[in-house]
């Protein structure tokens, strides 16, 4: 049984696909609670295997999907990312598996305590478009290390790369361990309504709240990567050469279609002119011409695209200056522009972008800047462009977003060993490495006596000269 929307169905036939499908992993895993190590490792290994063997195909499929990504881009922030977080998750599950071992106090004693760390069984994943390959695997890597079955929402704005996972996954896993769900809406929505163990969403804060709101259903936790506005601080001492350069790869990556683009910079007023004009230079050292650029990524599709033109009207409508980086663009390979003059009555200053557009915001002094940041919705990141260290420090101190990267952009989430995830409207809840394992886990207190029963000393009848000498010694 599988569920795809090649096939028309009614709303009742998609339910019962959906819960029949939930059921046989729910059987499987109650016939195997707890797969040991070796079974989890094989899993990855064969996972990277398949990712490792069918690059070129991945590569093609989701290039199809956006009417052209770049082919490194995809080797870069998909499946590189993907092959190191298995063999990162390899290296360390052994340790990651071994109960925790836990003090307990005197008045206990003779006892030992600890924490098993037990998978939960039954893990839903909604995945979005924009890295629709390592936005399945990272949580996936993190939901097999911890020895759940899996079931994966892939996007309907990416079917080929839907219908290629569909294929690859199911050449090594049973849909009773891991199923690979397709098709629009409707199947979304009834797929964040089911009884999962544990749910992880990835896409847009609006939806972020309906997932949430249909997992409360059943009280599935749920974890949220969700994104926001998030911002760049260029200091007033970099060189900005050096923060324009970074700005402008972590923008342009995958056409500033990524969760933790930087979604404004915010500049000092005195610099406004010289970081536009730095920026300029850098983006066309990246990207000479946009026209029949294999390096330079399409937006995803018309809709996008649209929504994009439109928010560039708005800001010129509302006194907006647009600072076009190229004459023009080529189909869907929207040309890279920086805004500047923004406020916010405009839709660019209030929606996560998503796209090349770069608005600069002039600020007076480091205090402002944050100030600006801080009064607004939690971002998922916060990029800080200055050497200087005791500044640095004050930006950590006195901003909250999902992670920060100083003098980077996006790379945090590239490595194995941060949590990755958002804060407030940016999300809640975080995965990669230890943090995925432990996610997709349940923290189990094991409490365990043998024949010595020291308890004793605490039943009733109360009043008894030992319970008095334990509240002597105890209760101070």
């Amino acid at each position: 049984m599988s569920v795809d929307s090649a096939y028309p169905k009614d709303a009742s036939d998609l339910l019962s696909d959906l819960h029949l499908l939930l059921d046989k992993q729910r059987q499987a895993y109650a016939a195997h609670p707890y797969p040991p190590l070796e079974q989890r490792q094989q899993w990855l290994k064969s996972l990277r295997q398949l990712l490792s063997d069918e690059r070129e195909v991945l590569i093609d499929a989701i290039s199809q999907d956006f009417s052209h990504r770049s082919a490194d881009e995809t080797l870069f922030a998909e499946l590189m990312p993907s092959l190191h977080g298995i063999d990162y998750t390899l290296k360390h599950l052994k340790r990651w598996m071994k109960p925790s071992a836990r003090s307990v106090d005197v008045m206990f004693q003779p006892a030992s305590a600890h924490v098993m760390y037990q998978p939960l069984g039954v893990i839903g994943i909604i995945v979005p478009w924009n890295y629709p390959l390592y936005l399945a695997m990272g949580p996936l890597i993190g939901a097999l290390a911890a020895g759940n079955r899996v079931m994966l929402k892939l996007s309907e704005f990416t079917p080929a790369t839907g219908r290629l996972l569909k294929d690859l996954l199911g050449r090594i896993f049973p849909e009773d361990c891991v199923a690979v769900v397709l098709g629009e809406a409707d199947v979304a929505v009834a797929f964040s309504g089911l009884a999962f163990d544990h749910l992880l969403f990835t896409g847009s804060t609006q939806v972020g709240k309906l997932v949430m709101r249909a997992a409360a259903e059943h009280l599935t936790p749920v974890t949220l990567e969700l994104g926001g506005k998030s911002a760049a601080i260029v200091s007033a001492d970099v060189p900005l050469k050096d923060a324009a350069q970074r700005i402008a790869w972590g923008k342009s990556l995958n056409a500033g279609q990524t969760c933790i683009a930087p979604d404004y910079v915010l500049v000092p007023e005195n610099r406004v002119q010289g970081f536009v004009d730095a920026y300029r230079q850098v983006m066309h050292s990246f990207y000479p011409t946009l026209i029949d650029n294999p390096d330079y990524t399409a937006i995803i599709n018309e809709r996008q695209l649209a929504r994009l033109e439109h928010l560039k009207t708005d800001a010129v409508a509302k006194g907006a200056r647009l600072i076009p980086l190229y004459e023009q663009g080529q189909g869907r390979r929207m040309a890279h522009c920086l805004v500047l003059d923004v406020n916010d009555d405009m839709q660019v200053m209030q929606e996560e972008i998503f796209g090349p557009l770069l608005p600069v915001v002039a600020y007076r002094d480091l205090e402002q800047a944050l100030a600006y940041i801080t009064e607004r919705p939690r971002p998922l990141a916060l990029y800080y462009f200055g050497y200087n260290k005791v500044e640095q420090q004050r930006v950590l101190q006195n901003s909250h977003s999902g992670g920060v990267c100083i003098n980077e952009t996006l790379l945090h989430v590239a490595v194995d060993d941060l949590p990755f995830g958002g804060v407030g409207p940016s999300g809640m809840g975080r995965y990669h490495g230890h943090e995925g394992f432990l996610t997709f886990s349940h923290a189990k207190s094991v409490l365990a006596k043998q024949r010595v029963n020291s308890s004793l000393a605490i039943y009733p009848p109360y009043g008894r000269k030992l319970g008095r000498l334990v509240q002597k010694l105890f209760i101070r």
